[in-house]
């Protein structure tokens, strides 16, 4: 049987440049995709918790955040493979370039995958039956762009599958106020990844691939406006579902104000300032986080 592997040699400069190949095709050195992953997961977690997480739980989550992130840029990298050199932003990616050949990237998404099932099946059953839906929504999500022009939505479906996740792992049960959540990251995801697909719209209409920034059109800017509105509405209903207080909308006050700037930042569907405006989506995800944290930890009575 033949490995996934190539073995010319494994001189010590081969071995590093495989690691390094391995490393950009997981993003490694572009953490936002984690981050936006990590923080709604963040945020099941501590409300789940009622502020105090088991710390097993959390350290499972937070390393299976990571496997699957990897796990996923790396099937979309094998899914676009002959897509991505004919995009400027992605042409350079290992598997475009050449770097990576299609064999060593499935080898290298079956050891993540592996590695994230491993640790979800130290969870109990229904986070375990949760988890399969989840690596199902995330292994096909590179292939809904040929099909659909809201690919967004299944990402944003995909990313905020961690939130029931969390709530079966931390109480065993995913109450109403999960599915809430779900609703709030799903819309997060449509409005940032909106954004993120401004940058690439003329490369994927050359393509042929589909994005709500194609369906849009000139709709593109009012429309992320409308969905920062429906998240911010959404985040308010999940404050006052799960009880919390004044931190907790200052956090989302100030996730609003972080929306507010992307609108300015794509006024003129500039790529580079839309790429910003899909970075900042960090601080959107760690001003909510901060907000429940001091919420349970610095309440004001």
């Amino acid at each position: 049987m033949k490995s996934f592997f190539p073995k010319p040699g494994l001189s010590k400069a081969f071995v590093a440049d495989r690691f390094y190949q391995y490393a950009l095709l997981m993003r490694m050195d572009k953490p936002i995709g984690t981050m936006l992953l990590l923080w709604p997961t963040l945020w099941a977690l501590w409300i789940a918790g009622d502020g105090r997480p088991d710390a097993g739980i959390v350290m499972v989550f937070v390393i299976g955040v990571f496997l699957m992130r990897s796990a996923g840029c790396v099937i979309n990298d094998y899914a676009d493979r002959d897509i991505d050199p004919y995009v400027k932003r992605t042409m350079h990616r290992p598997l475009a370039a050449g770097n990576v050949s299609p064999r060593e990237a499935l080898g290298l998404f079956i050891v993540l995958f592996l590695l994230a099932f491993g640790l979800v099946s130290m969870m109990n059953d229904l986070t375990i039956l949760l988890a399969f839906i989840g690596a199902a929504l995330a292994a096909t999500y590179p292939f809904m762009k040929r099909f659909t022009y809201l690919p967004q939505v299944h990402l944003g479906v995909a990313f905020g599958w961690a939130v029931p996740m969390a709530f079966a792992a931390q109480t065993g049960q995913v109450p109403p106020l999960a599915w809430l959540m779900l609703v709030a990251v799903t819309i997060w995801a449509v409005a940032y990844d909106t954004m993120y697909a401004m940058v690439d719209r003329e490369d994927d209409i050359y393509v042929g691939v589909k994005s709500t920034a194609i369906l849009l059109g000139e709709l593109d800017r009012p429309m992320v406006a409308i969905l920062h509105a429906f998240l911010v509405v959404t985040l308010i209903l999940v404050g006052n579902r799960a009880g919390m207080g004044f931190w907790y909308y200052a956090g989302v006050s100030a996730a609003a104000g972080f929306a507010t700037y992307q609108i300015y930042l794509i006024r003129d569907r500039e790529p580079q300032r839309c790429f910003r405006a899909f970075l900042n989506n960090n601080w959107v995800g760690a001003a909510v986080f901060t907000g429940i944290a001091l919420d349970y930890y610095l309440p004001l009575t």
